[in-house]
């Protein structure tokens, strides 16, 4: 039980970088100050869970939570570039958000069904991760 509540911090906390990554490497390209104040609302919602995530890891391991590596660092950023190329437009960089946020979703809801028995703080932070990115979702809509 052990190795799976490691297993659901890891993966909770990698999706929070890779979500804090994004966000990083669209909000040069974003001309809409309103957009950009929610992107910065968005980053710091990610930074929250990761904190989260850090401060609980201790009770588990004594090691430090897995993030994404370089190589997915690298894919996302290279993705971004090239998808955004020829547009860059708000539209554009939010669907680009919530095609990486849905994915996020889809990885959380299903640690969620498939680790009934994880422990209860685990399952907490997980659950609040997927609501967490479910609202992103929503907000980013409006900017379609």
């Amino acid at each position: 039980m052990e190795n799976q509540n490691l297993n659901i911090l890891d993966e909770v906390n990698k999706g929070a970088t890779m979500g804090m990554n994004a966000i990083s490497y669209v909000s040069d390209k974003v001309s809409d100050d309103k957009f950009k104040q929610v992107l910065d609302t968005e980053y710091n919602k990610y930074r929250d869970i990761s904190r989260r995530v850090n401060n609980l890891y201790s009770n588990y391991s004594d090691k430090e939570p897995h993030e994404t590596n370089a190589m997915n660092k690298m894919m996302t950023w290279y993705g971004i570039q090239m998808k955004t190329m020829t547009d860059s437009t708000t539209s554009k960089l939010s669907e680009l958000l919530m095609q990486g946020t849905n994915m996020g979703i889809i990885e959380g809801r299903r640690l969620i069904n498939q680790n009934n028995d994880a422990a209860e703080d685990v399952k907490s932070i997980l659950n609040d991760f997927v609501v967490m990115q479910e609202d992103s979702v929503e907000t980013l809509k409006k900017y379609l």
